[in-house]
């Protein structure tokens, strides 16, 4: 495996202003060329922790990462900016992610026709804004031909930014301020900028997440259904947010009725795995 860290200023400069260093975790296996693997190309999936957009977290990175890496994927985990860089920062740190893949697609043997977003809680929100904003102004002023992924997996995410609904602290920090005017609002709430050619997606959330409520999940799955996008959806009975992988690598050992949860990795999988056919 060939594991390395990109700061993405170093590719565009511009991403370095104000103090930004987003930088990107890139776990890439080497291909057999024993076995005549030299040419083998493999998809790709693209990881925002969530944080709230204060902080990125580790549980949700490479613990993450580590599950799909053995399944034969190219990870690549963001560590976008936070805190009191604001929108449209990580939106374009998205998109030079996006491109840095398409342009070393051969030296990195990444297929880019298989290339997905997965994101948690406030990094759910960057991925599920990408996959449905990633031509939006503020992108194509710095990316004229930015691209979008050709799949979403969304766990626990914040999609909508109407009072109530939203988390305010993802908003706060994302936006400058809570609750936002209704253009914003508009802007801001994923589920209200779905359309026919959004990706498919994959989400998961627990019923008694008290944090990001599972109508956000259930908004982004109803506008999908509206605009005939495919999509899964894993609804489980109990606990509570940032769940991560359900299991020992990111806390202790959960009651069963919440380690119920851990099945979305096997279910992610599968349901990839039919994506990308």
């Amino acid at each position: 495996m060939k594991c390395e860290t990109l700061h993405l200023k170093d590719f565009y400069p511009f991403l370095g202003e104000d103090g930004c260093d987003a930088t990107v975790d890139c776990y890439r296996p080497f291909n057999l060329t024993e076995i005549h693997r030299e040419g083998q190309k493999r998809p790709c999936l693209l990881l925002c922790p969530g944080g709230g957009y204060h902080f990125v977290s580790q549980r949700e990175a490479e613990p993450v990462a580590l599950q799909f890496f053995p399944e034969g994927y190219n990870v690549f985990i963001l560590f976008y900016s936070v805190g009191a860089h604001r929108f449209p920062q990580q939106m374009l740190e998205v998109a030079a992610l996006v491109e840095l893949i398409y342009q070393n697609a051969d030296a990195w043997n990444c297929d880019t026709a298989r290339l997905a977003i997965m994101g948690f809680s406030a990094g759910g929100h960057l991925a599920a804004q990408y996959s449905t904003a990633f031509d939006c102004d503020a992108v194509r002023a710095r990316f004229p031909e930015s691209k979008n992924v050709s799949a979403t997996l969304l766990g626990y995410p914040v999609i909508s930014a109407k009072q109530g609904l939203a988390h305010p602290g993802s908003f706060q920090n994302l936006v400058g301020k809570f609750p936002l005017d209704a253009e914003e609002e508009a802007f801001f709430s994923c589920d209200r900028n779905v359309r026919d050619d959004t990706p498919p997606a994959f989400l998961w959330h627990t019923s008694g997440d008290a944090l990001v409520p599972v109508e956000n999940s259930l908004l982004y799955a109803h506008a999908l259904a509206a605009h005939k996008v495919p999509f899964a959806l894993h609804i489980y009975p109990y606990g509570g947010h940032g769940l991560s992988t359900v299991d020992t690598q990111v806390g202790g050992a959960q009651p069963a009725p919440v380690a119920l949860a851990h099945e979305w990795l096997a279910e992610a999988k599968r349901w990839l795995a039919v994506v990308f056919a």
